[in-house]
């Protein structure tokens, strides 16, 4: 069966939280990954992180992580002096990975997270800049043996990479075995034509992540999404890797502000309504591989 995944943020407001208390909740409820920010490694000492590959060994869970690239490291800048600070900043997060024992990063980790300000009229100079930028990256990606995933989001969180087509004309131009596509349910709900033909375009060899999460940014299930085309596509391509589960359910903080919540998403989120909701999103997603001859 497919590893079964879920972001940290699920129950936390701030991108930085107690790690492991939440690889411990992950195990305690039954999932098989935790994913997290990237960018606190940058502020932790390497035996901190070691302890923490230590903790997820010891509970069987496999960390994962992601991030939203600040502005201020923007690889896609045609700032040359933002874009080359950028590529130092991206390596010094997958060397703190490679402490941790950490394999796979994704994100939007291509250009800076967001949509620029006034007129675009054409990406090419960001997505050469991009191209260039992560070049170099993927060079210390390979020596720490570390996947880097362009994920595809949405108009409103990039200007670069929105739809499985253009993140497969990205990584094509990057050449490595390092680098493959991320797909997103929320943000493929938004600018893919067909949601199967986009998991399918991609292929298994291609994707080497997957997040889930429905319209609304709720736990799979929880909106309109057709789950039956989603699961049927994965099984369809043979698909064998992560499935990661990304809801985003309460305002405030650093989180609501980041990914635009405005209003609790289920009523009274506090940390046992969300357990129970993640055990249904677990649940959930156990059902649809065994209905799509994935388990």
């Amino acid at each position: 069966m497919n590893k079964l995944g879920i972001f940290m943020n699920f129950w936390e407001k701030n991108w930085d939280a107690d790690h492991k208390k939440y690889i411990r909740k992950a195990a305690e409820i039954g999932f098989d990954v935790l994913e997290f920010q990237a960018q606190p490694l940058l502020e932790m000492s390497d035996d901190h992180i070691r302890s923490l590959r230590r903790e997820a060994d010891a509970c069987g869970i496999e960390l994962t992580y992601s991030l939203g690239l600040d502005r201020n490291y923007d690889v896609s800048s045609l700032d040359e002096t933002v874009r080359t600070g950028g590529v130092k900043y991206l390596q010094n997060i997958i060397r703190k990975m490679e402490v941790g024992g950490g394999t796979l990063l994704s994100g939007v980790s291509y250009a800076g997270w967001g949509v620029p300000e006034g007129t675009f009229d054409s990406k090419k100079p960001y997505w050469d800049q991009s191209v260039k930028s992560m070049k170099e990256i993927i060079k210390v990606a390979e020596e720490c043996g570390v996947t880097y995933c362009v994920e595809a989001v949405n108009r409103f969180e990039t200007a670069l990479i929105n739809t499985a087509k253009e993140a497969l004309a990205y990584i094509e131009e990057i050449d490595s075995k390092n680098i493959g596509v991320l797909l997103d349910t929320y943000h493929m709900n938004i600018e893919e034509d067909n949601i199967g033909d986009a998991i399918r375009l991609v292929g298994a060899d291609r994707l080497k992540s997957f997040h889930t999460g429905e319209n609304n940014r709720r736990a799979p299930g929880r909106g309109h999404l057709d789950w039956d085309e989603i699961f049927g596509a994965l099984a369809d391509i043979g698909y064998k890797g992560r499935i990661v589960s990304e809801p985003f359910i309460m305002q405030g903080g650093e989180v609501g502000r980041d990914i635009h919540v405005y209003r609790d998403l289920i009523e009274n989120p506090c940390e046992e309504t969300i357990d129970a909701e993640a055990r249904y999103l677990l649940n959930f997603e156990r059902e649809m591989l065994k209905k799509h001859g994935m388990a």
